[in-house]
């Protein structure tokens, strides 16, 4: 699956999809600071799913309407960054259909929330 990793996600997590096999561009590699809109419109540009811990991509896909190529909320606060990424990466086995575009899930211990956001 092709990511764009907004830079407040876990370096682990990063890596381990990578090594899962999945083309993960990283914020933080590239543009730290950036604004979130232009993180989000980046993402849609290159046809990513944008993967990020800001709830504030809420506000921007549902509030505001802008359109997404798909957002992906990692919520799992009080696991260590190594837990996480096993976390995010099961998600992405288990759940890579579903992950279209034009969808908003969220990732919380235990669950994975879908919805459609366009």
């Amino acid at each position: 699956m092709n990511l764009l990793a907004d830079e407040g996600v876990d370096q682990q997590i990063v890596d381990l999809l990578r090594e899962e096999g999945h083309d993960v561009s990283y914020i933080a590699e590239m543009e730290p600071g950036v604004q979130d809109e232009d993180v989000l419109d980046q993402a849609n540009r290159e046809a990513r799913v944008l993967l990020t811990a800001d709830k504030d991509f809420g506000e921007l896909v549902f509030r505001q309407g802008l359109l997404s190529a798909g957002v992906v909320l990692v919520r799992l606060s009080g696991l260590t960054p190594e837990s996480k990424a096993q976390v995010v990466a099961s998600t992405f086995a288990v759940h890579a259909v579903d992950l279209a575009p034009g969808t908003f899930a969220v990732i919380v211990p235990g669950a994975v929330r879908i919805r459609r956001a366009n």
